[in-house]
């Protein structure tokens, strides 16, 4: 009974060690292949350092293309330290495609009916790859003047944070991030594509704000391999955007201006391949329209009925334009202006209506200075007695009456024998006495067909009522001709 034991135990212990023999060698296996994998498409003497080999004296020719996905961003409050920078990001795949010559495929790695295969990122690695980067992006890698070194930083929860950004910001800076896909295919292309994001740098001009329309490039080039070791190339899709791509306030210009070039990089003396994409931002107006030139008309136009107002509504008047003027000054302080030194087309549209605005206030004190001297000089000077002075040149009034020192003297109107057909005034066979001009006159006078009284800042509030809203209407058909032919 106990041999029987034994014996069952040696047996139930060596299947248990055969068992576990194969499992490690399966596991070692398929280890093996793993690691060896890239060993079947990488020749023994391949130096991944070196760029493929090429005809002598030409490039390696890298197509380069671009999905984008999301815009965004665009605003003035992104503005740099100058100022004049703004910065936008583009939310993009990329794919790059050239051909690696010294690879050895051996057909058994691709599927049937398939021409290609899909690579892990642990082998391409092993690749020889371009190293294009973003020319005129805000993010840098280490070395960048806006990001402190790790070195410096003794405290360990600030270092990971940097550390983090500086590994985030480098990922951006050699167009590499973690979603990754290569392909091989069977005539030796590589292709490699990666979904990542960019922060842009843009110059953009204000002048025409807000009919402005912004150009802001893209520039790809290589780092390291100048342009007689590595040439980039637009591929035949070049740039394409999402067709589900819709931004707030800019409509996007299409077709995108594409072009190739190569430029000198005296900080790496020499010249290196360039490719660039311009992206056309032109802002749509019609924010702008009903947020601030249609109130801003409507301001202007209120304070015309000030010039319906009479003098004896002096608080309701003086309240409708000084509102008027901090309604505009308001409005145009909050609206959402590019900080620029230079003039913009929205400041001659503020300047417009403001200078309209205080037009009217002016008017105003104008018309309340010639009321007051008009009612200075009625409770001074009593009324003339009305006469027509067109009988008195006839000869047809024979007696004069004026006011002097407050009597009521005559005078008769006679014909001077030296000077025939005129006639002066005399009183009392005195002599002739000139005519005094009073100050009455300037500020009210009498019309001569219809013997009414007429005042004067009755007849500025009447005459501004015309002159204020051509002048207005004058100045709109002039800024948006030319505004409209300039964004043009």
């Amino acid at each position: 009974m106990l041999d029987k034991f034994k014996t069952r135990a040696i047996v139930t212990f060596g299947l248990g060690f055969i068992f576990m023999w194969l499992g490690a060698h399966g596991a070692t296996e398929a280890h093996v292949n793993y690691t060896a994998k890239p060993r079947v498409v990488l020749p023994p003497n391949y130096v991944k350092e070196i760029r493929p080999p090429s005809k002598k004296g030409s490039p390696v020719i890298v197509d380069f293309s671009i999905f984008v996905v999301d815009i965004n961003s665009i605003n003035v409050e992104d503005m740099d330290f100058s100022n004049t920078i703004y910065i936008f990001r583009v939310d993009m795949f990329i794919h790059q495609r050239w051909l690696e010559s010294r690879l050895e495929i051996p057909d058994d790695i691709f599927e049937e009916g398939d021409d290609y295969v899909t690579l892990l990122p642990e082998v391409f690695e092993n690749f020889w790859q371009p190293d294009p980067y973003f020319l005129n992006s805000k993010i840098a890698g280490y070395g960048s003047p806006y990001v402190a070194s790790t070195s410096l930083l003794r405290n360990k929860g600030e270092r990971d944070s940097k550390n983090f950004h500086l590994d985030k910001t480098l990922k951006i800076a050699t167009l590499t991030h973690k979603f990754t896909s290569v392909t091989l295919y069977k005539n030796k292309t590589v292709r490699y594509a990666a979904r990542m994001h960019a922060i842009i740098a843009c110059q953009m001009e204000f002048q025409l704000y807000p009919m402005d329309i912004q150009v802001c490039p893209i520039y790809i080039e290589s780092f390291s391999s100048n342009n007689q070791k590595v040439k980039l190339r637009w591929s035949d899709s070049g740039v394409t955007l999402n067709p589900e791509l819709k931004l707030l306030q800019y409509n996007l210009g299409q077709p995108l201006e594409l072009e190739e070039s190569d430029g000198y990089m005296p900080e790496k003396v020499g010249n290196f391949s360039r490719l660039t994409v311009y992206f056309r931002f032109e802002r749509q107006i019609g924010h702008h329209l009903i947020q601030t030139f249609a109130p801003s008309s409507l301001v202007v136009m209120l304070s015309w009925f000030s010039f319906w107002l009479g003098l004896d509504a002096i608080p309701g008047r003086v309240t409708l334009l000084v509102t008027c003027m901090l309604t505009l000054v308001t409005m145009f302080t909050g609206a959402d202006i590019p900080p620029v030194a230079y003039v913009k087309a929205l400041d001659l549209w503020m300047a417009g209506c403001m200078l309209s605005v205080f037009a009217a206030l002016a008017e105003f004190v104008v018309v309340k200075v010639l009321d007051v001297q008009y009612q200075y000089q009625v409770n001074r000077i009593p009324k003339v007695l009305p006469m027509r002075i067109s009988n008195m040149e006839k000869g047809q009034c024979a007696t004069v009456a004026s006011w002097e020192g407050g009597a009521v003297r005559s005078r008769k109107a006679t014909q001077t024998p030296t000077t025939p057909g005129q006639t002066s005034l005399q009183g009392n066979g005195g002599p002739p006495k000139p005519a005094r001009r009073q100050s009455l006159l300037s500020v009210a006078w009498t019309d001569t067909d219809t013997g009414v009284e007429k005042i004067m800042w009755r007849e500025i509030d009447k005459v501004s009522r015309a002159v204020f809203p051509i002048l207005f209407f004058v100045f709109v058909l002039l800024y948006w001709p030319i505004l409209l032919m300039k964004s043009s």
